[in-house]
């Protein structure tokens, strides 16, 4: 199989799904450089490679995008002394995006806890562009502030959020090809996308459930479920406040 084939027929179609109509607003015209309203569209794999040929196919309409990357890997893994075949993988696909300029230098990854292979990894990953919460971050810091992180590094800019299942605990979602101790809770992971609503996001994905690892249905459970997440936070203005009908809290800001 002809990897970089297979990338440049997926830009090909996702430029095309793109550059359809859109149907009603979508809050995109501000951001492209046509001017135009464009389709916002959530995508669901599968190998989390596909980012690359998404990412290329929005560039043209939105020039370069912040990324917010939940995940328990970097996906920054150098490149160099490769082949062409060998460069497009699943942990490297940021890394060519950034040398073909795709994305801004204010993208966060969110849920962070693989092994590192040192220093340089973190070095080679913060001149992709990346900041970096970690999944121990949370804890230390609370889900309130990872949020007012993630949305104060991505700003106003066009955001494009991509979320790998394993940022996941593999005992909530069990089902991807590369499990790490260690991670987030669905409820969490939910809370901070709901807490990221608002932003100006140009697309997003769920990614590398691979459902015949699954137990129950638990993992394809959760999936659909941050997927609804994801669209909600793609139509409201702010995110919701805390407290809700008829509970003992004075609603306030989630974010205060």
């Amino acid at each position: 199989m002809d990897n970089a084939k297979a990338i440049d027929q997926m830009e090909v179609a996702y430029t095309t799904l793109i550059n359809r109509p859109a149907v009603g607003a979508t809050r995109t015209s501000a951001l492209a450089n046509d001017g135009m309203e464009h389709p916002r569209i959530v995508t669901l794999g599968g190998d989390h490679t596909i980012v690359l040929p998404i990412l290329r196919a929005l560039h043209k309409i939105y020039g370069p995008v912040s990324v917010i990357h939940f995940d328990s890997h970097m996906d920054t893994g150098a490149v160099e002394g490769r082949t062409d075949q060998e460069r497009i993988t699943h942990g490297s696909y940021f890394t060519i995006a950034h040398e073909e300029h795709l994305m801004t230098n204010t993208s966060i990854h969110g849920g962070i806890r693989s092994k590192m292979g040192g220093p340089t990894q973190v070095t080679h990953d913060e001149t992709v562009g990346f900041q970096v919460i970690s999944a121990e971050d949370l804890d230390d810091y609370g889900i309130k502030n990872v949020i007012k992180a993630i949305r104060k590094r991505v700003g106003d800019s066009p955001v494009y959020l991509s979320l790998d299942i394993d940022v996941i605990d593999p005992g909530l979602a069990p089902a991807t090809g590369t499990p790490e101790a260690g991670g987030w809770t669905t409820r969490e992971m939910k809370r901070i996308i709901r807490g990221l609503a608002g932003l100006n996001f140009v697309g997003a994905d769920i990614v590398e459930v691979a459902p015949a690892y699954d137990h129950g249905d638990i993992t394809g459970i959760a999936a659909a479920d941050l997927v609804h997440d994801f669209l909600v936070a793609m139509q409201v203005d702010e995110p919701p406040k805390a407290g809700h009908k008829g509970s003992p809290w004075a609603a306030e800001d989630l974010l205060q």
